[in-house]
């Protein structure tokens, strides 16, 4: 079997396609995930918490270039400097989001275990009778009436 034949079974069995379509789904739930973090969760948390703005909230480890006396206004203004930050704020961005996908995810698979068990403990319809099995009580009945 050639490569590229070798290939192609691989790529049309149905889990590569499963993937590639988890994959493809997964990638636009992280943004909206993202977007719900950081526009909708955030801002009122900073807002109960004096005003911190969480996509701003970073510590300076090393000064930039021409670094102003006061700090820097922004974590846009801080990286344009050069300067070296640790971002506390997005990576607790990052962490809210993982956990909002993780949540989701659990329910998914908790909701397909559920399914699953239903399923196998659904009784299963009794098999056909043979044929053998058939004309054997056809002769039966038969016998009976006589």
């Amino acid at each position: 079997m050639s490569l590229k034949q070798e290939f192609k079974e691989f790529i049309m069995r149905g889990n590569v396609i499963d993937l590639a379509v988890g994959m493809v789904v997964g990638t636009a739930f992280s943004g909206i995930v993202k977007s719900l973090v950081d526009d909708v969760i955030m801002p009122p948390i900073g807002l109960l918490l004096g005003g911190v703005d969480f996509s701003n909230l970073f510590i300076t480890l090393k000064q930039g270039a021409n670094a102003p006396e006061a700090g820097y206004a922004t974590l846009a203004a801080a990286q344009e400097a050069g300067a070296v930050t640790l971002n506390l704020g997005l990576f607790i961005n990052t962490v809210i989001s993982f956990l909002i996908v993780a949540s989701a995810i659990f329910v998914v698979v908790k909701l397909i275990n559920q399914l699953k068990r239903k399923e196998e403990a659904a009784p299963e319809a009794p098999a056909e009778p043979s044929e053998d099995i058939l004309l054997l009580r056809e002769i039966r009945d038969s016998l009976n009436k006589k």
